[in-house]
């Protein structure tokens, strides 16, 4: 095998991606959990949703990466956060800046996917970090609010989905590109 889409995922926007680029790739997709060798596959395609400043399984799978010289990695970042807001984006990119090695970090083609929540599918655990990440967006003067703290504000304790399929396209084409 040479090619394979990975992804972490909690609640399944980010599977649902995952499994719609595998749809269009013909490239196997599946859980971070269950990768076994990283380092035999020479294209990797890394989906992970966004939880608490990190990138689901991104640090667990990336880390056992022992040689990159030869290697197309892709990833990118699903979250409610409006991926076309740079602020978001720059935010995002620091947080993965700690999650992974400088040189995987400045190999990777990075993308950013809009993805959703469902408050009513959330653990108690998960509700009731989104209750104190609320509450702290809510005490942010109005001036100083980002964009992504007045999504969060606007999205909490509802259904929303901003899963858009095809901005799936620039990963393709990136794959598509010679490494």
């Amino acid at each position: 095998m040479s090619e394979i889409i990975i992804y972490g995922s909690f609640y399944g926007t980010t599977k649902k991606y995952a499994e719609a680029l595998s749809d269009k790739t013909g490239i196997k997709a599946c859980s971070y959990k269950d990768v076994k060798d990283i380092n035999s596959y020479r294209t990797i395609i890394y989906l992970g949703g966004l939880y608490a400043g990190g990138v689901e399984g991104m640090k667990k799978t990336l880390k056992n990466l022992t040689d990159i010289t030869n290697k197309k990695l892709i990833i990118a970042t699903v979250g409610l956060a409006d991926p076309a807001d740079k602020q978001n984006t720059d935010h995002i990119k620091s947080k993965m800046r700690t999650q992974i090695s400088p040189e995987i970090y400045e190999k990777a083609c990075i993308f950013h996917l809009r993805g959703g929540i469902d408050y009513s599918k959330i653990s108690l655990l998960h509700k009731t970090m989104m209750n104190m990440v609320y509450k702290k967006a809510l005490s942010v003067p109005e001036e100083e609010r980002t964009a992504e703290i007045r999504a969060m504000i606007e999205t909490y304790n509802k259904q929303v989905d901003f899963v858009d399929l095809n901005s799936l396209e620039p990963l393709i084409k990136c794959h598509l590109m010679s490494p």
